[in-house]
């Protein structure tokens, strides 16, 4: 009897990070279980075996992060298994630029996968024939009803400073209205980000702190809001984004590639990286305009048709399957 490929999926972030490396991590392995054992860890090594087997290895690694799976994907390339390598938004926009571990990984890894169509332009010319997108996706549910006394603003994501969730701030410090709130979700991956998050929330009683929520949790309250707030740096591809799309909420997102390469570089909702000045008056279009978020909504709904499981998810299982039947053995 065939045995069914093994695939190892290295995150340097698990379940108690919820963060958006674990969604992909988490997602793909779902994608991959229908025909495939699969393990998600932090790591791997050839004394690792497969899923608690020494004597196993895996037929295919997935890493997520170039600088923060190195050691698994040299371990990989030196043993000859196939290595498809996930390119995060610190990979693409910052890592591989600097840092020569993560300049390594591009070298030793099969396929790279950029999950937005900007992430190729990012790679060194000479890796860009092993690149291929893979959009990612979360499943499609109606809006819910928004809160009628406040104008939810919502932040989604660890505070940390690729997120620029400070723009945000500034924004709102702009505006005047009682009625608006800004709703942050997410943990604290930085202290110093995460402290003048703090110092603004308690002289502002419109920013309110929800900490860290169950992915379920996170995306009802999504559905619920007005308007998802993206001011990020840098974005791979941002899961929450698409979690937005095909939940119905306008965007207003900050015009970075990562972000441009799901959107299109005309949406209406893009402001320049760091520009409260420009978010606070898309901000005020949101509160005042109902043309304005129609137009969002509708940008919105003809995106979201790309964002479906089942496009990842055959993506995902080509991509696999590709590495099984034809690796490119590149030089170790």
């Amino acid at each position: 009897m065939l045995r069914s490929p093994r695939v190892a999926i290295i995150s340097p972030a698990l379940a108690a990070a919820n963060n958006g490396n674990w969604q992909t991590a988490r997602r793909w392995a779902q994608f991959l279980r229908a025909g495939h054992r699969v393990a998600v860890r932090t790591d791997w090594a050839a004394a690792d075996g497969f899923d608690g087997d020494a004597a196993a290895r895996p037929d295919v690694i997935v890493a997520l992060h170039a600088r923060r799976s190195a050691g698994a994907i040299a371990r990989a390339a030196e043993a000859g298994i196939p290595i498809a390598l996930v390119m995060t938004g610190t990979d693409l926009y910052r890592d591989i630029d600097t840092d020569p571990v993560a300049q390594r990984s591009l070298v030793l890894a099969d396929r790279l996968v950029c999950l937005q169509s900007r992430g190729p332009d990012a790679l060194p010319e000479a890796v860009r024939p092993r690149a291929l997108v893979i959009e990612q996706s979360a499943p499609s549910r109606r809006p819910l009803p928004p809160r009628r006394r406040t104008v939810d603003l919502l932040l989604v994501g660890h505070l940390r400073p690729e997120k620029d969730p400070m723009t945000a701030v500034r924004a709102l410090a702009r505006l005047s209205d009682p009625t608006l709130r800004l709703v942050h979700v997410g943990g604290t991956s930085e202290a110093g980000c995460g402290e003048a998050f703090a110092r603004a929330a308690a002289a502002d009683p419109r920013i309110e702190r929800r900490g860290s929520l169950p992915h379920a949790a996170a995306r009802r309250l999504i559905a619920r809001g007005r308007v998802l707030l993206l001011p990020s740096v840098m974005e791979g591809g941002a899961n929450v984004l698409i979690e937005a799309l095909t939940s119905g909420v306008p965007v207003l997102a900050s015009r970075i590639p990562g972000s441009v390469g799901l959107l299109g570089d005309d949406f209406p909702g893009l402001f320049a990286v760091g520009d409260d000045a420009a978010l606070a008056a898309l901000i005020v279009r949101c509160r005042d305009e109902p043309a304005f978020v129609d137009a969002l909504r509708a940008r919105g709904a003809a995106l979201a048709p790309r964002f479906a499981p089942d496009r990842e998810r055959a993506a995902v299982r080509a991509l696999v399957q590709t590495l099984l039947e034809s690796p490119l053995r590149r030089p170790r």
